[in-house]
């Protein structure tokens, strides 16, 4: 049973990682602010889920699965609503999104 679960665990570690690169990649390559916040909010929660669980199921003892398990649901519950604190405040400042049609498009009249 333990080598199911450190398979188990190896694998949600690995995916978590994966999408952790994944999610800087985006940070990187997307051209607004606002797809960037997108980039990293989507894949931040599920990478956090993915990783403090696995490492719930390396965990030697019951207190702390119960602190991984209390920072799961602190940052299940706050890294939506910085996105979302984020994502307001630069509406509120006026920052637009980015247009492919800004410059450089002769299909206009």
């Amino acid at each position: 049973m333990s080598l199911v679960l450190d398979l188990i665990s190896g694998l949600m570690l690995l995916c978590g990682a994966i999408l952790v690169v994944i999610s800087g990649v985006g940070l990187l390559r997307f051209p607004d602010f606002y797809s960037r916040i997108q980039a990293a909010g989507m894949t931040d929660t599920l990478c956090m889920i993915l990783i403090l669980g696995g490492l719930m199921l390396q965990a030697d003892s019951f207190g702390v699965v119960a602190k991984l398990l209390f920072t799961l649901v602190f940052l299940f519950f706050t890294a939506p609503a910085a996105s979302h604190a984020l994502t307001k405040t630069a509406r509120q400042c006026k920052l637009s999104p980015w247009r492919s049609d800004k410059e450089g498009d002769s299909s206009k009249p």
